[in-house]
């Protein structure tokens, strides 16, 4: 009896052993490859958690900015831009938008950031943008009009502090 048991129980483990081995066999055909990052060091890991938890009250850190005219809704890519602008810029008109990323300390709510549109020197439009500290990115991103040829500057502003300037060349329509 206690063979029959030990063989029964040595060919569920077996059979078990092989779907899963199939499984994991087959698991790198049908997913994507990994984008290859580089790690970050441990001091650099140490700083963003101690901003993170400890830094109220010294405003968010803008760790990217970018014109797209696509962000995903869902799937794999949520939130982020999937359609950056290219060096040949844009047509007149196009729904464009300024993708943010940033670093805000837990429990901080940021609302004196603004994004600022000019074509040449002239500034065009002004909005808003608020972020919160909620999680490790707040991502924001803001619609912006570029309804005429030209070269166009898109920044984003704390104050009179420019966080970062993007460049687009906006063509006819």
């Amino acid at each position: 009896m206690k063979s029959l048991i030990n063989g029964s129980v040595l060919c569920a483990v077996l059979g078990v052993a092989t779907v899963a081995g199939a499984q994991e066999a087959a698991a790198p055909a049908a997913a994507p490859a990994a984008e290859s990052v580089k790690a970050p060091s441990a001091d650099a890991i140490r700083d963003t958690w101690n901003y993170f938890y400890k830094g109220q009250g010294q405003g968010p850190v803008l760790v990217e900015a970018k014109l797209c005219t696509d962000v995903a809704k869902d799937g794999p890519n949520k939130y982020e831009c999937t359609a950056e602008v290219g060096p040949e810029g844009v047509k007149a008109n196009t729904n464009v938008m300024l993708w943010q990323s940033y670093l805000v300390p837990q429990g901080d709510s940021i609302d004196d950031i603004t994004v600022q549109v000019k074509q040449g020197t002239t500034v065009r439009e002004t909005k808003d943008v608020k972020v919160k500290g909620e999680g490790w990115r707040a991502r924001q991103w803001t619609g912006v009009r570029l309804p005429k040829a030209g070269n166009w500057t898109v920044a984003v502003m704390r104050g009179d502090q420019v966080l970062k300037e993007v460049s687009v060349t906006v063509t006819g329509k």
